[in-house]
């Protein structure tokens, strides 16, 4: 979804108010400690990407524009919120045992797309909106005589439009059930999968509503659907072959989640000392990057960049690694080399404006500039590059970029209030008329509208 480019105001404020319903997600890159946030990084989402492709090309979906983004939340949970991002909790991600698993997953929300359920979801949108507005009026009337009553109201209230609006009927599940399994058959993908999936949510049913993951109550489970994925996981079986390039970057995924996500201590009880195969370097680098120990990250770190002189996520892990460390010309330098690698990465373009940043030199600051627009054009919706790009600009002396894009940054995060106060500031900044003044219009409108 593209927010901010020239477009009509009664879409950008749909567009922002599906921001506001689907998740209140922050974005960054991959790192520990990120809450009930967007993981964004790029050999991730390039493994995603190759994972899903096979299932989104045969539910007839562009692998171009249905992206399969990551929450950060070990929760057990998948779901669709517009047609063309599929969310998955990490939780989920990391209790899956083989790719086919998470391609039972993707089939599965790929189907509520494919087969119109969004359709309804939007018109349940605006109700779902009304309904906000309506408790959050309930919950103010309420607190001003009992505050504590008050907050109870508006949070219970919250928390109903969101269930009503995730909430899937059993007919829609049955309904994905079915179209899964057949997306898989035609993709060469075991459909069995999808059968141990649901059993891996068969207990949960049996547990309190207060313990059952996410995914238990907005996705309703039956014996009944048990069943009928067991029957057309036994016709259409036949159809399955291994796929060792998935299965291969299905290992990647996990391993760098797992390595990031989970203690140190745990991947390196996993990982073999002498193990140099790239996957246990790149967890052993992170694993180590963590504990800290600078020595042991950069020396498997490196010995990954040795053995993969040609991968860009390689290099991009050491840039980040280095940075991290404030050790900035190398930083530089590994991010630059991946930017040689992927030219046209965002997130990678990302992390070299950033690295340039802190070299803290005009030379540095002129060339994030570049990096970090570039990385813009390619992928908007990225408030940590947001973040050091507005500080670009206002190094560069265009406070009304930097103040634009601050707006565009909060925005990203829900908070409308915040993005008004520095879009009305960049308004006075840039030349009326233009396109960016014009982006700072429609920010203005789009937190005026939120009110009403």
């Amino acid at each position: 979804m593209r927010f901010f480019q020239a477009s009509p105001r009664p879409s950008m404020v749909l567009a922002l108010l599906c921001v506001m319903l689907t998740a209140m997600l922050s974005f960054g890159a991959l790192s520990p400690a990120k809450a009930q946030g967007l993981i964004r990084d790029a050999e991730i989402e390039r493994g995603l990407r190759e994972i899903s492709a096979p299932i989104l090309n045969a539910a007839g979906l562009s692998p171009a524009r249905v992206k399969v983004l990551l929450i950060n939340d070990s929760s057990l949970n998948a779901f669709v919120a517009d047609p063309n991002h599929i969310f998955v909790h990490t939780g989920l991600v990391l209790r899956m045992k083989r790719v086919e698993e998470l391609q039972a997953v993707i089939a599965h929300e790929a189907a509520h797309i494919s087969n119109g359920h969004l359709t309804r979801r939007m018109a349940n949108m605006k109700a779902a909106r009304r309904n906000a507005l309506l408790g959050l009026a309930v919950s103010l009337a309420a607190g001003a005589a009992n505050p504590q009553a008050g907050a109870g109201l508006a949070i219970g209230s919250q928390e109903t439009v969101r269930r009503f609006f995730f909430a899937h009927t059993r007919a829609e599940e049955a309904a994905a059930d079915q179209s899964a399994a057949r997306y898989m058959a035609r993709a060469g993908v075991d459909p069995s999968a999808a059968v141990d999936v649901l059993n891996i949510f068969r207990g949960q049913e049996a547990l309190s509503v207060g313990r059952q993951d996410p995914y238990t109550r907005t996705h309703p489970l039956t014996r009944d659907r048990i069943r009928a994925m067991q029957g057309a996981a036994a016709a259409y079986k036949e159809n399955a072959r291994e796929d060792p390039r998935a299965q291969a970057w299905f290992s990647q995924v996990q391993g760098k989640l797992s390595a990031f996500l989970r203690a140190p201590g745990w991947t390196l009880n996993r990982v073999k000392r002498n193990d140099t195969s790239a996957n246990a370097l790149m967890r052993k680098a992170v694993a180590y990057h963590r504990k800290p120990d600078r020595k042991r990250a950069f020396a498997n770190i490196n010995a990954l960049a040795q053995a993969r002189p040609n991968n860009p996520y390689a290099h991009e892990l050491r840039g980040q690694i280095h940075l991290e460390n404030r050790d900035f010309g190398t930083a530089v330098n590994a991010y630059g080399r991946a930017v040689q690698l992927a030219p046209n990465e965002p997130l990678i373009l990302a992390g070299y404006g950033r690295s340039l940043l802190a070299l803290n030199t005009a030379d540095g600051n002129r060339r994030a500039l570049q990096a970090l627009e570039k990385s813009r054009q390619r992928d908007p919706l990225n408030p940590r590059m947001l973040r050091d790009l507005a500080q670009a600009y206002a190094k560069a002396g265009n406070n009304g970029m930097a103040s634009l894009t601050t707006a565009e940054r909060y925005a990203f995060s829900g908070r409308l209030k915040d993005a008004a106060v520095h879009a009305k500031r960049a308004e006075g900044l840039l030349p009326r008329g233009s396109a960016p003044w014009q982006r700072a219009q429609d920010m203005i409108f789009a937190a005026q509208t939120t009110k009403r």
